[in-house]
């Protein structure tokens, strides 16, 4: 059995650790390293680190079809992917003996694309899943053989979901992969009217907007938690929301007017309800507690009465 693992961030690594111990994988494909921090320093994927790590044969192409001739050697019967972040042409598409199967992040047809986590929680759906499918050219349009579901509670974030959705996919890929290679388990065809999308997050949503109901920034401000992260500009200082909660007001006061110092951060109102700040972190700062910036800059920026929009 020759099976190939394409991935790159920490949510594929379980479903690489689970087909390593099982099948033993035989090489993986992620991104190149890529510059973080300040510095620029170069960072390998998580995957990258697994595969050292377990001396797994590894390739990091810039683009995945200029190794289309090595692959094709290997003749594989298995090419499993999860989050690798590049479309597979179909010429790889088409080596792999038994199939090409990928772990995705939503319960398909529902939430195509690259951020369906996120998007989930932003969108404050209920449930959300994996599914494992078939790949097509077409982005996430296989037909399915396998879904699993979990749900989303108010307080969700992105980062504590990516977790959940992580050991969730690998259970079921190693679940499911054995009545895949036996011919027992048929993938079925996605129902195309029901068919929603999740395009990745983007810098210019960042920015929250008070004008807008505060469960609405709740959602946005515990999607992006992990990254990009979400912002608002107080008399031109840029600040982190790194957590917030809803709380009910009686809405007679304007959208983004600070409306009290609460115990734990200021509350703004917003167009519907309050938006107290718990976490944030100043440009320039460290990530600190909301009541502990109200100690210091904050009690300005943050006066009772202002109006920030």
């Amino acid at each position: 059995m020759t099976i190939i693992f394409m991935g790159t961030p920490a949510f594929a690594v379980p479903s690489l650790q689970a087909m390593h111990e099982t099948y033993g994988v035989d090489l993986v494909i992620t991104q190149p390293d890529k510059p973080v921090g300040r510095k620029k320093k170069m960072q390998p994927s998580a995957v990258k680190t697994y595969a050292v790590k377990s001396k797994i044969p590894l390739l990091q192409p810039r683009k995945v079809s200029d190794i289309k001739a090595f692959i094709t050697t290997m003749k594989p019967d298995l090419i499993i992917t999860a989050a690798y972040g590049q479309f597979l042409p179909e010429s790889i598409l088409k080596t792999a003996r038994i199939d090409t199967l990928n772990v995705h992040g939503s319960l398909l047809p529902h939430l195509r694309g690259g951020a369906p986590i996120q998007r989930a929680i932003e969108r404050g759906d209920k449930q959300t899943g994996v599914t494992i499918m078939k790949m097509v050219k077409k982005m996430d349009a296989g037909p399915i053989y396998a879904k699993a579901s979990t749900e989303i509670h108010d307080d969700t974030t992105a980062s504590a979901l990516f977790e959940r959705l992580s050991q969730l996919g690998a259970e079921l890929l190693k679940k499911t992969v054995p009545s895949i290679i036996d011919g027992s388990l048929q993938p079925t065809p996605q129902d195309e009217s029901q068919v929603s999308y999740a395009p990745n997050l983007t810098r210019e949503e960042e920015a929250l907007d008070l004008t807008k109901p505060a469960v609405d920034l709740d959602r946005k401000i515990r999607a992006f938690d992990q990254n990009p992260g979400t912002h608002i500009t107080v008399d031109n200082t840029r600040i982190k929301v790194l957590k917030a909660q809803l709380i009910p007001t009686d809405n007679s006061h304007k959208a983004g007017e600070v409306i009290t110092h609460a115990k734990s951060g200021p509350v703004i109102q917003t167009k519907q309800d309050g938006l107290q700040l718990l976490m944030i972190k100043p440009a320039g700062k460290q990530a600190m507690s909301a009541k502990d910036y109200l100690n210091g800059a904050g009690r300005t920026l943050f006066k009772v009465g202002k109006v920030l929009v």
